[in-house]
């Protein structure tokens, strides 16, 4: 159906509306037009979490997540930061080639699930580290100087931002998530790698650009050939983002032109003391992720995009309670409606913060 909806608007676009015959076309498959219209809109708030492909393959688990009060989105890995896709049915040939086509769940089953419970459901696609399609496919990796594939600190290889062979790949594995009923892709690791012997990374086909237009060329590629199948498109981003140049390619400002939504990660315990002019940020939660917001609105002020941050609801040393996680989006309605998604990569959430006034 999806197909058929496509090729109708790629052949409206060339019609001759002098012509009889055209016109005639043009009323035909106008009648087909709102099969790209079928995705329900976001909910007007988001109030979501996220869920790895492998919770999603343990029997119930996912219906345990929708019977929490307040849920509204699921943010479900299609393809994660192992290279790894979460369906081996409807997988691109490439994937499957690779062995990076997992069968942890039937995509088109999952999202008929989730949306006869009236939940929005996004797919997150990790794009360039890919620690599999790096090895497999080696020369769609970055590089070392000595011609290997280069790793981060972690040993994992990231692919080259600058390959269109890599954006067609992510791309092609995005397409297949939305054929199976997901209502938005989300990119991930939508930039250059931040940690690492960054100094001996060799990028073959490097232009003589801004990683930020990189990025932004990648992005635009890739929203312009997921929307005629009725997706919005979405990117995460570091949650300094925008308050400085990184130095990775994120740039709020030229991404908010592009897609339809920005998740920035503002997770308070990534802030570093005096951040903000903050003595210790995880300490005052609601005070880092409202600053951090603050420096987004400023930055995609006359963008498309909506502002939708990642909350923190997990602990990297103390406990994490429904205080802190209600502090944070408290925040988050102060500088913007469009709601929120809570990260855990246990995937265990704090009762009670879907529904915190």
């Amino acid at each position: 159906m999806l197909l058929v909806a496509t090729a109708v608007a790629v052949g409206a676009r060339g019609l001759d509306g002098d012509q009889p015959s055209a016109r005639v076309t043009a009323k035909a498959k106008a009648k087909k037009s709102p099969q790209l219209l079928d995705r329900p809109p976001p909910p007007a708030e988001i109030r979501g979490i996220h869920v790895t492909m492998a919770l999603a393959s343990i029997p119930g688990k996912l219906e345990e997540y929708t019977s929490t009060l307040g849920l509204n989105t699921v943010e479900l890995d299609v393809k994660d930061e192992n290279g790894e896709v979460g369906f081996h049915t409807l997988a691109p040939p490439l994937a499957r080639q690779i062995g990076a086509a997992m069968r942890y769940y039937d995509p088109t089953k999952t999202a008929k699930a989730l949306h006869d419970q009236g939940i929005y459901l996004i797919g997150r696609v990790v794009c360039f580290e890919d620690p599999i399609l790096s090895e497999k496919r080696p020369e769609l990796a970055i590089q070392t100087t000595g011609g290997d594939v280069w790793r981060n600190h972690a040993g994992l290889g990231w692919t080259n931002p600058y390959d269109k062979r890599v954006w067609d790949y992510n791309l092609a594995v995005a397409k297949a998530a939305v054929r199976a009923g997901f209502d938005e892709i989300q990119f991930d690791y939508v930039r250059f790698p931040s940690d690492g012997d960054i100094d001996s990374a060799v990028f073959p086909g490097r232009r003589r650009e801004a990683m930020s237009a990189t990025i932004a060329r990648f992005v635009h590629y890739a929203t312009n050939r997921l929307r005629p199948l009725g997706a919005r498109v979405s990117v995460d981003v570091f949650g300094l983002s925008a308050t400085r140049n990184l130095g990775i390619g994120q740039s709020p400002r030229r991404l908010a032109r592009i897609v339809d939504a920005i998740y920035p990660m503002v997770y308070p315990s990534h802030y570093g003391s005096g951040e903000y002019g903050l003595s210790d940020p995880s300490a005052v939660p609601g005070r880092t992720v409202g600053r951090s917001l603050r420096d987004f609105r400023r930055q995609m002020r006359g963008g498309r995009a909506k502002l939708i941050p990642w909350l923190e609801d997990f602990t990297l040393g103390g406990t994490t309670t429904i205080e802190k996680v209600e502090e944070q989006i408290a925040a988050t309605r102060r500088w913007t409606s469009a709601g929120f998604l809570l990260w855990n990569p246990s995937g265990i959430y704090t009762t009670g913060a879907l529904t915190a006034r």
